[in-house]
């Protein structure tokens, strides 16, 4: 049906979706996503209306975008003019602004990172994250920008593992834990270590574990072995464990 469908003309693509029954519009909007041809994506682009469209017919169309392997430029900027300054339900945005995220990062895995779009779309969520004042907006800009995979990001994700709270902490930890080893800088082990062992506030027992798994799974010191193995002593059992196995696993 792909395949079909990458030799369709736009106005092809855009007939069948608006002739489908509304149980097979999902599908038909997953394969017009993974086809990524310019036709189908142009006939997307006509066809999805974010003000009237039904939300689950939306999420298919964002997840679709954000799960697809090998996604286009175009791809990422027909998602990005279709959150561009509307007033969406709240899930909408959340999925869109995670999936953009994940377009960035799995387009700078393709060595497209210099795309206009692409800047465009760290923009957005980097913008969307200064501007975030409650909570639960800030997690997602978080998230979003963890899908970015991009090492700039970390001075930003530190900020806010540290001084954020509980929520915003453990989003920013969670993120960094998806860098490769060669951007686990000692900058980055120094706030994880502040973070473990809670010099400058407390710290919830997830992210203080999730700063721990950092610096054991990223070339640890000798020091920072020990320095968390007699941490251990003053912890929950349960927490004590895991750390104690993950050590063991280390050596």
């Amino acid at each position: 049906f792909i395949q079909m469908l990458r030799g369709a003309k736009k106005r092809d693509v855009l007939e069948l979706l608006r002739r489908a029954p509304a149980e097979t519009r999902p599908f038909l909007v997953e394969a017009a996503v993974a086809t990524q041809s310019v036709a189908s994506l142009a006939a997307l682009s006509d066809f999805l209306d974010f003000s009237k469209e039904s939300k689950s017919l939306l999420e298919k169309f964002l997840y679709a975008a954000a799960f697809s392997p090998r996604p286009s430029g175009e791809l990422l900027h027909l998602v990005l003019d279709k959150l561009d300054g509307k007033q969406l339900a709240p899930e909408i945005w959340e999925t869109g602004i995670v999936a953009v995220g994940s377009l960035v990062g799995k387009l700078c895995q393709q060595k497209l990172c210099g795309l206009q779009v692409v800047e465009r779309g760290v923009e957005t969520i980097l913008r969307g994250l200064r501007g975030a004042e409650e909570e639960p907006e800030v997690v997602i800009y978080l998230l979003a920008l963890g899908n970015t995979m991009l090492p700039e990001t970390i001075p930003t994700l530190l900020e806010h593992a540290e001084d954020g709270p509980t929520a915003v902490t453990a989003a920013a930890t969670s993120a960094l834990q998806r860098f490769p080893a060669p951007h686990i800088s000692s900058k980055v082990k120094q706030v994880m270590r502040r973070i473990f062992h809670q010099k400058r506030k407390s710290y919830d027992k997830t992210c203080r574990l999730a700063a721990a798994e950092i610096l054991l799974d990223n070339h640890p010191s000798p020091m920072d072995v020990i320095n968390i193995l007699l941490a251990t002593s003053e912890m929950e059992t349960e927490m004590a464990t895991f750390l104690l196995l993950k050590v063991q696993n280390s050596l």
